[in-house]
């Protein structure tokens, strides 16, 4: 049984119908208005070219984004489902916060526009694409090029992005010291034994439509899968990492905007902490982004905390 205070009962699992129809709207108005916004940006300045790599007979591209001084560390961000590098880099305004921040940034491009995250519902997870081995060879690649101080590697991503970060933390704990999964939990027979503790931020809101906050079945851009509850992941991580029984709570400061935040935070093994951030009235969004999704659609934004600053500052508060 989970440790973890819950507010709220459990919802009744949308049908299948519905959710084929979410996902449908979903992936839609994804595209279009992610091009929509970004066209301006593209016409005032020329979006910067896609680096490359070859690894597993696939040409794998991604973005780069290099702080004004020397490196503290690096962050991979991954992007949703539906989403490219360039565009979630438009979307969570990370460039800015890396800047702040001193790190190395890296935007990759999913195949099919997502992720091998372990559920088996997209394209690169059916076909047996290597996404953990490609993410790896990059951070080696980047790591190398850029002198990243040991022990400063972490991972972030939203919605199929955020199912791979936790992918990520539970297969190369060895080089990704912490992470911050967005709008996301873990496919309920992935596997997960990392070896060793892994710093984990995780935030989901309470109505997303999309990845639901009490898991089960889901259907997102490439099909249905079956997820753990947003509580569930955070149980596991504490597990794992050897976590203390009793959370600190804190309520973050409201916007107006509707919403409202809680920061629940466990202490765990070797210095490790797991913080949950639950969005109470929250939706499928990056918190802190600007609505380029209508509500409708995805649930309502929150405004009570930028989740590009809040992962930037825990993960300087845990390298190795």
């Amino acid at each position: 049984m989970s440790n973890v205070p819950s507010r709220s009962s459990r919802r009744s699992t949308p049908d299948a119908s519905k959710l084929a129809e979410v996902r449908g709207r979903f992936t839609a108005t994804l595209l279009a208005v992610l091009l929509c916004a970004l066209a301006p940006a593209a016409q005032a300045q020329a979006a910067p070219p896609a680096a490359q790599l070859d690894f597993g007979g696939l040409q794998r591209t991604y973005y780069l984004h290099l702080p004004p001084g020397p490196p503290t560390g690096l962050v991979v961000n991954m992007h949703a489902a539906g989403q490219t590098g360039q565009q979630h880099a438009a979307l969570t305004h990370y460039d800015a916060v890396a800047d702040a921040h001193g790190y190395v940034v890296v935007y990759p491009d999913g195949i099919d526009f997502s992720w091998a995250d372990g559920r088996g519902a997209s394209v690169p997870d059916r076909t047996g694409v290597d996404d953990v081995g490609f993410l790896a060879a990059l951070v080696d690649r980047l790591t190398a090029e850029y002198a990243i101080p040991p022990g400063r590697v972490f991972a972030t991503g939203l919605s199929a992005g955020g199912f791979m970060a936790n992918r990520l933390a539970c297969e190369r704990a060895d080089m990704f010291a912490a992470i911050a999964p967005i709008g996301a939990t873990l496919g309920d027979q992935v596997a997960c034994n990392p070896a060793r503790p892994v710093s984990v931020l995780t935030s989901q809101g309470t109505v997303d439509p999309i990845v639901p906050f009490h898991g089960g079945p889901m259907v997102g851009r490439g099909g249905p899968s079956t997820i753990l509850a947003a509580y569930a992941v955070v149980d596991r991580w504490r597990e794992l990492n050897d976590c203390e029984p009793d959370p600190v709570i804190a309520p973050v400061p409201g916007s107006g905007d509707g919403t409202s935040a809680e920061r629940v935070s466990y202490a765990c093994a070797a210095g490790t902490e797991v913080v949950f951030l639950r969005v109470d009235g929250g939706g499928h969004t990056w918190p802190g982004a600007p609505e380029i999704l209508p509500a409708n659609q995805v649930g309502p934004a929150t405004r009570a905390f930028d989740a590009s600053e809040v992962s930037a500052q825990f993960f300087d508060a845990h390298g190795r």
